[in-house]
C-alpha cells in the first residue's frame, strides 16, 4: 500500500502466504480462524470463572457447531440475499457448483448469524443447555470474528466505500482509499501515455496491464495513475470498528451484571442493526435480492434485526427466570464446573 496524494492506493495481496500464482493461504480464511480462536478463548475463560452454564469440555463442542453454522449460513445467505444465480451455477471445474466456490469470495454476515443461531439451537437441544443463555454467549463472542472479517474485506479490496464528495477529491484526506481497478473507468485515450511506464508491455488489455503493474509496485506508474482515480471512504474499516470494538463494548456494558437469558442477545441484534445502518451509508450499493425502494438488502436485514432485538429484550426481561452470568459478579451457575443440569426452571423474579 502506498501513500500518494494524501490517499492510500490499495495493492494488498489477499494471500498471507503464496505457494503458487493460484494457490496460497488467504487472509480471509485466517480472519475466520482468528475469530473462532478468540471466541474459544473467551468462552473457556467465562466457563472456568463460572460466568456461563457451559463446562470447559462443552466449549470445544459448541465452537465446532458454530464453525459449521457460520460457514454454511454465511455462504448460503450470500447466495440467497445477494447472488441467487450461484445456486444454478454449475461448471466442469472444481468445486463444480457456484455456491461451493467459497475461494472466490462471497459470505454474508447476516447469513452467518442465521446459520450460527440454527447451529446453536441444535447444540442447546442436544446438550440440554437453556437456548436463550446459549444465544447470549453466541452474541457476546461474535464481535471479534466480525472485526477480523471486515479487516479481511479491506485486505481483499472488496466491499468498496462510496466516493468522497467532489470537494474532497482534489485533495483527499489521508484515510481515504483508491483502487487501481478503477482504471477501467478511464478512457483508453487518457491512459495511452502511460504505456512507456510499463515494465513488461504484453498482449494484456492496457487497463488490465496498468492494474497488474500497480499491484506489483511499479512506482512511476503508481505516481502517474493515482491522481486520476477517485478517493473513497474506507467502509470496511468503518464496519470493522463498529462491528468489533464498539459492539463488544456495548455488550460488555450490558453484561456487567447478571441478565435474564436473551437480554444480551437482544442488545447484540439492536446494536449490530443500528451500527450497520449507519456504516452502510459509506458503502457502495450492492444490489441484492431484498431491495425495498431506496433500502438496500443489508439495510432491510438490519432493520429486521433491530426489530427482532427489541422484541427479544422486552420478552426476555419479563420472563420469570433467574438471571445468569455477569462479568463483575457471576450468578446463576448451578455446579462447580459451570455445567447446566437441564432446561431453564421457571422461578419467581429475583429468587435464587
Amino acid at each position: 500500500m502506498y501513500v500518494l496524494a494524501e490517499s492510500y492506493l490499495h495493492n494488498l495481496d489477499p494471500n498471507a502466504i503464496r505457494f503458487t500464482d493460484s494457490f496460497g493461504i488467504k487472509w480471509y480464511g485466517l480472519s475466520y480462524l482468528s475469530g473462532f480462536i478468540v471466541a474459544w478463548l473467551v468462552m473457556r475463560w467465562m466457563s472456568s470463572t463460572r460466568r456461563i452454564l457451559l463446562s470447559t469440555a462443552q466449549v470445544g463442542d459448541f465452537i465446532t457447531y458454530s464453525i459449521v453454522g457460520v460457514l454454511l449460513g454465511g455462504r448460503l445467505g450470500y447466495g440467497a440475499f445477494y447472488e441467487p444465480a450461484l445456486f444454478t451455477d454449475f461448471s466442469s471445474e472444481f468445486p463444480f457448483w457456484g455456491i461451493l466456490a467459497i475461494h472466490r469470495g462471497g459470505m454474508a454476515s447476516h447469513g452467518g448469524m442465521i446459520g450460527c443461531i440454527i447451529a446453536m439451537l441444535i447444540f442447546a437441544h442436544r446438550a440440554r443447555v437453556p437456548w436463550l443463555h446459549l444465544l447470549d454467549i453466541t452474541a457476546f463472542i461474535a464481535p471479534p470474528g466480525l472485526f477480523f472479517g471486515r479487516l479481511a474485506n479491506f485486505v481483499n479490496g472488496e466491499l468498496w466505500g462510496v466516493p468522497l464528495p467532489d470537494r474532497h477529491q482534489a485533495n483527499p484526506p489521508w484515510w481515504s482509499i483508491k483502487y487501481p481497478e478503477e482504471v477501467h473507468a478511464l478512457p483508453v485515450e487518457q491512459i495511452q501515455g502511460f504505456q512507456g511506464l510499463l515494465s513488461r508491455p504484453d498482449a494484456l488489455d492496457l487497463h488490465q496491464q496498468i492494474i497488474v503493474e500497480c499491484q506489483a509496485g511499479n512506482q512511476s506508474l503508481i505516481e502517474s495513475i493515482t491522481p486520476l482515480l477517485p478517493a473513497r471512504y474506507p467502509s470496511q474499516l468503518f464496519q470493522a470498528t463498529s462491528d468489533g470494538p464498539i459492539l463488544l463494548g456495548l455488550l460488555i456494558l450490558v453484561w456487567l451484571v447478571a441478565r435474564k437469558p436473551g437480554v444480551v442477545a437482544g442488545w447484540f441484534l439492536i446494536g449490530y442493526g443500528v451500527l450497520r445502518e449507519v456504516t452502510e451509508q459509506f458503502r457502495e450499493r450492492h444490489v441484492g435480492a431484498l431491495e425495498v425502494g431506496e433500502l438496500r438488502t443489508a439495510m432491510v436485514l438490519s432493520i429486521a434485526l433491530i426489530l427482532a432485538g427489541l422484541v427479544l429484550v422486552i420478552w426476555s426481561s419479563t420472563r420469570k427466570v433467574d438471571r445468569i452470568g455477569g462479568l463483575l459478579r457471576p450468578s446463576g451457575i448451578d455446579d462447580e464446573n459451570g455445567a447446566s443440569h437441564g432446561e431453564e426452571r421457571p422461578v419467581e423474579v429475583g429468587s435464587k
